[in-house]
């Protein structure tokens, strides 16, 4: 039977370059935009790899999952995170509604599928997946195959925060034609109904190399050597994406990514800021820039403290909830409010509004699961990242406090779908990541759980 449904997923794949700059050297997504539907797709809340992929997949949205980054509160206490993994996911995911439907599955490289979980078929786990001495494939003796297909089996592109681009893109390379070199060893397998890849090279291409390519980066380089790397990359991945399309000529594809790409800005200092504020305290000033838990903080006299990343998260220390909490809960909301106020209200660098919008969990998300921050901050609209390190000369930088990184993620990736037997619409808008499950769920009849987030798009 061949491939009925093949999903490549692209993380981090840019609708402007896709749809626009870049779309006429890109023949293969410009003839499945030319004969499917295409449009940019809204991401969740916060839109980063972990958790959007599975919201994608389940249909759930980050407060229901209870995930809200690669690392999450394990507990109350202050400094204990746990990474995100399969086991987190509480829901099915699309893999799960087709398997227990008779459909044969293959899944390679998702993110949030270590450890490997039972499906009717084959799964490869995707990034976050220790190493190949794990257990990584369901069932377990497909590792033994992987390991003869692909020499060294990589989950992802190690230390892509680095000033070794040499290295770098040489990883990015191989870990993107192994991607596809073994989705397409699987589908001659096992032959199944279901075919879904997540391509992660190109998230990893961005944050190493934006600033080569773009005039708007603030550390642009004019006529650097690197300034058409990721149009190549983009290329590259056209090719490996059309022999997957041959390999599975008569399948309905999705193409789609959990959110988009762009230029990163500047970084501002959230912890430190939250000292500026008053609201964290320090038993001692660091000698020298430091990672908050690398420091002693007062936590009898903190009201809040912050997190770096793609997005800020700030937590609240809230009396018998924390271990030394300090704000009566008869008081959060107020400190609450006042806290969302005094963050939008931050000027930039250059003294103008730096456009900052705070969400609480609870508006945000159906439910509100785990152990969520207490606000969700983007700078910019994500333009800016959020910086957890202390005892930096200023509010704000230009560089990241984590390593070298380009780009930061943008609100909106991109969907484009194309049923060979069935006419497609076009550019169409208002698509939501968590539209997705339902909208194939109800394509090959089968049952919609009726709290699922999202709306069945009309897409053929």
């Amino acid at each position: 039977m061949p491939v009925k449904l093949l999903i490549i997923g692209l993380d981090c794949a840019e609708p402007s370059l896709v749809f626009e700059r870049w779309r006429q050297d890109l023949p293969n997504l410009s003839r499945l935009m030319n004969q499917g539907t295409y449009g940019r797709l809204e991401s969740c809340i916060p839109a980063i790899t972990v958790p959007a992929w599975s919201c994608l997949l389940s249909g759930r949205d980050p407060g229901e999952l209870g995930i809200y980054g690669f690392r999450n509160r394990a507990d109350r206490s202050y400094n204990q995170m746990a990474i995100a993994n399969s086991h987190s996911v509480k829901f099915p995911r699309l893999w799960n509604y087709l398997s227990d439907a008779g459909w044969k599955v293959v899944v390679v490289n998702v993110p949030g599928t270590y450890p490997p979980q039972l499906v009717n078929g084959a799964l490869v786990s995707g990034c976050l997946t220790p190493d190949t001495t794990t257990q990584f494939t369901h069932p377990p003796s497909l590792g033994e195959q992987v390991a003869a297909w692909v020499e060294r089996y990589r989950f992802d592109v190690e230390n892509f925060r680095s000033h070794d681009k040499n290295r770098i893109l040489k990883d990015i390379y191989d870990l993107c034609n192994q991607t596809f070199t073994l989705a397409l060893n699987l589908q001659a397998k096992y032959d199944p109904d279901f075919l879904m890849l997540v391509e992660l090279g190109l998230d990893r291409v961005h944050h190493a190399f934006w600033k080569y390519m773009d005039s708007r980066h603030p550390l642009h380089e004019p006529g650097s050597p690197l300034a058409n790397v990721i149009y190549d990359y983009y290329c590259h991945l056209d090719r490996s994406l059309g022999k997957l399309l041959a390999a599975c000529e008569d399948a309905t594809v999705l193409v789609v990514s959990d959110h988009g790409a762009q230029p990163l800005m500047g970084g501002f200092c959230l912890n430190q800021w939250l000292i500026q504020e008053g609201y964290l305290k320090l038993a001692e000033t660091p000698e020298k820039p430091a990672f908050l838990e690398q420091v002693a903080v007062d936590w009898p006299q903190t009201q809040a403290w912050g997190a770096g990343g793609y997005y800020g998260r700030i937590f609240l220390n809230v009396q018998g909830r924390e271990p030394q909490g300090t704000i009566p809960l008869s008081d959060y909301e107020a400190v609450r409010d006042r806290l969302v106020a005094r963050l939008e209200a931050i000027p930039g660098s250059d003294g103008q509004p730096l456009g900052v919008a705070a969400y609480r969990p609870q508006q945000l998300y159906q439910r509100v699961r785990g152990i969520a921050p207490d606000l969700i901050v983007y700078f910019q609209n994500l333009a800016w990242r959020s910086v957890g390190t202390i005892g930096l000369p200023s509010l704000y930088t230009l560089e990241n406090d984590t390593g070298p990184d380009d780009a930061n993620h943008a609100q909106h990736g991109l969907l484009i779908f194309c049923d060979p037997h069935q006419p497609g619409r076009g550019e169409i808008d208002g698509c939501q990541l968590y539209d997705i499950l339902p909208t194939l769920l109800s394509r090959y009849q089968l049952e919609i759980p009726s709290e699922l987030r999202g709306e069945t798009l009309f897409l053929s």
